[in-house]
């Protein structure tokens, strides 16, 4: 059922006297204008030249009205007039669309509350690479200033490339020859962040910048040819401060489910928490930990969730191994081209070249104060100070634990090149011809530094966290900003932590002919080939530690405990920096101080919120220089974790064009097929291996140690997808829109790759006779046959279209998937030293369940008219999307876990102790509301943007739950013309400071608050 309390919270809570206040005034200004059609008055107009918020509101709603498909975008008449800091930014103003935000802005953009693996995204009809491993993009590398439409197909037809579920992002850069006047224009903007300037010596410096030139000219020659150029380019350096509270994610076995039981006295290492007593231990290890469902190990250890199991219906506590608060400094730059050549030698010869790279270097300064061992039980202390939700996440914890200064230096690159020609010929009226070239490429590359300062002895920590806040730590007998705590060991890594590209290359035929055959009166046809091709190289690791008990070894080298002590106590000196925040770190989110030290008696002696900083690449290149070793990063090389991906596509479509009447109504629509076949090829690589036959009675294998066989895993499926629309003009300005069509969503790339190894017989294992005894079952991740997800889709919308301001429309749909994931044992063969191995393995892989996924969306636009002269040019804009779906996704840990057996029977080995969650990136409700004001030289805008509650998978583990709380961010924009060629600019992002919360395995266990503060860029346009 829709949660329509929700809705109406956000509307009159969030939007507050905005939303009532608009809708009230647009009921009265369509009212007003039916009255004066009614009276036929004839009203002389004079001539009026639309521009900024209006006109991107006008053409917006041209846009919807004049599509075929159900279609919601923004378009810019002028160059830099696409209202929004970043793509990102622009798509969630689009009704049904929302973000999720990393580094304060919007990246991965959602369609109807369904995540970003459920959609697709074309750059000038092409597809986009990413360098996430998944099939979204990072909007945040392409400027919006150089974009001329940006649009979200929420219904498809068959000449659309296949991949959205949910729908199609569209991005489109503007053609010379079509723009059809000169101009040159330069954009400069100053970004000023309130929170940096809380940040001492820091990496971006106070403020930043961002300059974008263009130019865009057309050519006319004596011979009639015609020449079109465009090229922008920007220059990006700015900050993104970014203030944290973390604890371990669930993606590996650092955050656990352990038993809370005050009867538990069985004293095994690892058993939980209980009031008995007992010895000092941890919630170490637990049973069902790892990705096999085949777990069969001691019961004993942690919380157990196996069918059968005695814990199961025990009371338990989730909790992670560690909480931290991280002061992270940030410095972005982006460098972007975006090109674009347009040459007509006729007019039937239309030749488009266009170009874009994008290279952004994202710098980041980490400090972290961190809690070790956190789970930890403490005899006499720990259970007793257990504060337990209904849903098992902690709000109180205490225990005797050690506490870390850390220092991180990160770095992420990341180069995007796209280049595309597309040739249209016009052989005559009724035909014509097209041809599309495309190249796309994205890299990445992650680095970075890491040092680990520890206390030695442990100290009693009480950890209190109130609703909403950032929690907060009462430490008995230490001061937080005492660096000579910190002396006990340094650990320094080194890390190179990936290397990966992404390309797809595509050429495609289309065909366009006009026909007379009933009510068809156009057939369109065409044929793609597509390749992608994903290639990841797992990260490598230097790490070195220094500890002041005993003699340390790294890199072949030894340092003397006497030599590591002193080692220690000099960078503990040399190395301090002060704390790079004053005592506005996380004030938005803490209801109290972060840190209050106590004497034994629990009598308070100081609070702070800061904390002893180090400088990471002084203590990296200290304890290096203690080994006589270097700092520079690994070479990464492929090994088995190697992921080697190839996906070859060819789609072929036809589909007709239609209009007709039905009862004098006007019906337009497209009818249509697409037909695809995909072929996936992984590669995968492992250690060679022989048998050794000497003994014909004690048969073993020899595992070389070298990286030189191959797994290759192919898979291959085809898909017909039909699609229908309609378009229905009841009135002149009433429309009845509609469309059935069957969507795809693939796999990510990252999950499909194919590394694998065996359980196999070694020497120690004597007696095998039979050669095919040797392997027993395979080991491994990624699986390269995974089918896409699958569904149907039906819409329909109503739409009213008052005048050329305004607009209300109201869209139905349902979609049914088919296609979930599970856990399935399989059989798959390999060649090892010429013998071939059909062995058992569990992957995961989609299955054939069923789901459904209901929701209505709201969109309306209005400028009021017969108001008062000092309200002329207010006008708004308001969208709303709803959705229900009973999609269940099980966390791979504590949720209900098993597998497919070789009978096809699900086995399940494991209960639920969490819920499912929903659709990954699901939402149930999307809100965005804009009031804009246009008056003389004066334009501006305030918006809000509110997403409720939904799952976010990671990429390095998707099968693990993370849900990312509700958040509604307010914006506002301005712009002041001084002449025609001169134009003040002002845009705010996040105005009131909304943090980003996640959390781990149910939705109230805090993992992650992120604190971004308002983000300012004001500046100036000079146009010519």
């Amino acid at each position: 059922m829709f949660n329509l309390k929700l809705l109406c919270h956000a509307l009159l809570m969030n939007c507050k006297i905005l939303c009532v206040a608009t809708i009230i005034n647009f009921a009265l200004g369509v009212a007003s204008y039916a009255q004066e059609q009614d009276e036929d008055e004839v009203v002389e107009l004079d001539t009026v030249m639309v521009t900024g918020s209006r006109l991107v509101i006008q053409n917006a709603i041209d846009i919807k009205r004049n599509a075929t498909a159900i279609v919601d975008g923004l378009s810019a008449s002028d160059i830099g007039d696409l209202p929004a800091l970043s793509i990102g930014e622009a798509l969630e103003s689009i009704t049904g669309a929302a973000s999720h935000r990393e580094n304060g802005g919007a990246t991965e953009i959602s369609i109807r509350g369904l995540g970003p693996f459920l959609s697709s995204t074309v750059f000038n009809g092409r597809e986009a690479t990413n360098g996430s491993g998944d099939r979204s993009v990072n909007f945040s590398q392409f400027p919006s200033e150089l974009m001329s439409k940006v649009a979200i197909y929420k219904t498809q037809d068959a000449s659309l490339i296949e991949g959205g579920v949910a729908g199609q992002i569209h991005l489109e850069t503007l053609k010379p020859l079509d723009f059809g006047q000169q101009r040159y224009q330069a954009d400069i903007k100053t970004n000023l962040n309130p929170d940096q300037q809380d940040v001492s010596n820091s990496m971006a410096g106070q403020y930043g910048y961002r300059v974008t030139g263009s130019y865009v000219d057309q050519f006319e020659f004596d011979n009639g040819n015609k020449l079109g150029v465009a090229i922008g380019l920007q220059i990006s350096d700015i900050s993104q401060p970014e203030q944290e509270v973390r604890s371990n994610s669930p993606t590996g076995s650092s955050n656990r489910a352990c038993l809370a039981d005050p009867n538990d006295n069985t004293g095994t290492r690892g058993r939980g928490f209980s009031k008995v007593a007992r010895s000092d231990d941890d919630c170490e290890d637990f049973a069902g930990s790892g990705d096999s469902v085949n777990y069969s190990g001691d019961n004993s250890t942690g919380y157990d969730t196996r069918v059968g199991s005695s814990d199961l219906g025990r009371p338990f506590v989730i909790i992670p191994n560690e909480r931290s608060y991280r002061q992270n400094d940030t410095h972005d730059t982006r460098n972007s081209i975006i090109a674009a050549i347009q040459y007509q030698p006729t007019p039937d010869w239309d030749l488009n070249l266009d170009f874009q790279w994008s290279d952004r270097t994202q710098a980041e300064d980490r400090h972290d104060f961190a809690f070790v061992n956190f789970r930890r039980n403490t005899r006499n202390l720990t259970y007793d100070s257990l504060s337990i939700t209904s849903q098992k996440a902690t709000t109180t914890f205490a225990t005797n634990t050690q506490m870390e200064a850390r220092g991180e230096t990160y770095d992420r690159t990341e180069e995007y090149v796209g280049v595309g020609l597309d040739v249209a010929f016009t052989l005559n009226e009724e035909t014509k011809f097209l041809a599309d070239l495309t190249f796309s490429e994205t890299t990445r590359t992650e680095h970075q530094f890491l040092i680990r300062t520890q206390t030695d002895p442990r100290y009693q920590v009480t950890w209190e966290r109130q609703s909403s806040d950032a929690g907060s730590y009462k430490i008995q007998g230490a001061d937080p900003n005492n660096h000579d705590l910190f002396k006990d060991r340094y650990r320094a890594r080194i890390d190179n932590d990936l290397d990966r590209r992404n390309t797809v290359k595509a050429l495609r035929f289309d065909m366009e002919q006009a026909v007379e055959f009933g009510a068809v009166d156009q057939i369109d046809a065409g044929i793609r080939f597509s390749a992608q091709e994903y290639y990841s190289l797992a990260g490598g690791r230097n790490q070195f530690e220094l500890r002041n008990d005993r003699t340390n070894r790294a890199g072949g080298n030894e340092v003397t405990r006497e030599n590591s002590v002193a080692a220690i106590n000099r960078l503990n000196t040399s190395c301090r920096v002060n704390f790079q925040e004053g005592n506005a770190f996380l004030a938005s989110v803490r209801k109290r101080p972060l840190f209050t030290t106590t004497d034994s008696n629990g009598n308070t002696s100081s609070t702070t919120n800061s904390w002893a900083s180090f400088d990471t690449v002084c203590m990296v290149n200290g304890v290096a220089e203690a080994f006589g070793l270097g700092t520079g990063f690994p070479t990464l090389r492929p090994n088995s974790s190697t992921i080697d991906v190839t996906e070859n596509t060819i789609a072929a479509y036809v589909q007709g064009n239609y209009q007709t009447l039905y009862n004098e109504t006007p019906i337009r629509g497209k009818i249509g097929i697409r037909i695809l076949n995909t072929q996936v090829e992984s590669i995968g690589l492992r250690t060679a291996l022989t048998i050794n036959r000497s003994d014909p009675q004690n048969l073993y294998i020899v595992d070389s140690g070298q990286l030189t066989e191959r797994n290759i895993g192919k898979h291959d499926y085809a898909t017909i997808l039909p699609s229908f629309s309609f378009v229905a003009e009841v009135a002149d300005d009433r429309i009845i829109r509609g469309g059935i069509f069957r969507g795809l969503s693939r796999a990510d790339p990252a999950d499909m790759g194919y590394s694998r190894s065996f359980t196999q017989v070694t020497e120690d294992d004597a007696g095998i006779t039979d050669i095919k005894d040797l392997i027993s079952a395979a080991n491994g991740s990624g699986n390269p046959s995974y089918d896409p997800l699958v569904s149907w889709n039906f819409d329909v919308s109503f739409e009213w279209y008052p005048d050329e301001d305004s607009i209300l429309a109201l869209g139905i749909y349902y979609k049914n998937f088919i296609g979930g994931f599970r856990n399935v044992r399989k059989m798959e063969t390999f060649r090892v030293d010429g013998e071939n191995f059909t062995v058992p393995i569990t992957v995961t892989e989609t299955n054939d369940d069923r789901s459904t996924l209901v929701g209505i969306e709201l969109t309306a636009s209005h400028r009021f008219k017969n108001v008062p002269d000092y309200l002329d040019g207010l006008g708004f804009k308001l969208s709303a999307n709803l959705a229900n779906s009973d999609f269940e996704f099980q966390d791979s840990n504590y949720g209900v876990r098993g597998y497919v057996d070789l009978n096809g029977k699900f086995i399940k080995t494991h209960e639920a102790i969490v819920k499912p969650a929903n659709i990954p990136g699901f939402s149930e409700l999307t809100l965005s509301g804009q009031l804009y004001y246009q008056r003389g030289e004066f334009d501006g805008s305030l918006i809000y943007k509110y997403r409720s509650k939904y799952f976010q998978p990671y990429t390095s583990n998707g099968t693990r739950l993370r849900y990312v709380g509700d958040v509604g961010v307010w914006e506002a924009r301005a712009s002041y013309d001084i002449s025609d060629e001169f134009e003040l600019t002002f845009s705010a992002i996040n105005l009131f400071d909304e943090p980003k919360t996640q959390y781990f395995y149910v939705d109230d266990n805090l993992g992650e608050l992120n604190v971004y503060g308002p983000r300012i860029f004001f500046g100036g346009r000079a146009r010519f």
